[in-house]
């Protein structure tokens, strides 16, 4: 699934096969992305801007980027991990490379619940991977109808919060 903080962010189910990337959302949560809208947004905000006061501009008006999509993964996914940092493989005794299972560790709303599963049987949220880290989906696992249909109640109600605190 999705954080219940990334439920405010445009979302998509994820496709069997995607390659994804760990990324900190702009309300400081990490989940996953298409690589493709990441280096898009980057891109955008990497132009530079000339003169003072195009600076001073930016700084006041920041510009109105699309918000990238969060890519929600449904527990009992399988996901691969390509290139684990040296310091986490030490931490999590795993390889450079370890198919993971996804899953949520609380069904409580207003925590970070996202968590991926190692072989070992240690559990890590999503929250403490690091930004950039590459993630390929194997297969979405078991998620059928009644998952579909949960990320569509999710995001009804995340429609209805944010119409609700626009006024």
């Amino acid at each position: 699934m999705c954080d219940y903080s990334l439920m405010t962010q445009p979302n998509r189910l994820a496709h069997e096969g995607e390659v994804l990337v760990v990324h900190r959302f702009p309300i400081g949560s990490m989940g996953l992305a298409s690589p493709t809208d990441v280096k898009i947004l980057a891109a955008r905000r990497s132009t530079p801007k000339p003169g003072f006061w195009s600076r001073v501009k930016t700084f006041l008006i920041p510009p109105n980027f699309d918000p990238i999509p969060a890519v929600c993964i449904p527990p009992g996914a399988r996901l691969r991990l390509d290139e684990i940092p040296p310091v986490l493989q030490n931490e999590l005794h795993a390889g450079p490379t370890e198919e993971v299972t996804f899953t949520q560790l609380s069904e409580l709303a207003n925590t970070y619940r996202d968590a991926i599963r190692f072989p070992n049987g240690l559990e890590v949220r999503l929250q403490h991977l690091i930004p950039g880290h590459r993630v390929v989906v194997l297969d979405l696992g078991e998620a059928g109808p009644e998952f579909l249909d949960q990320l569509r109640v999710e995001r009804a109600e995340t429609a209805a919060f944010a119409e609700f605190r626009r006024g």
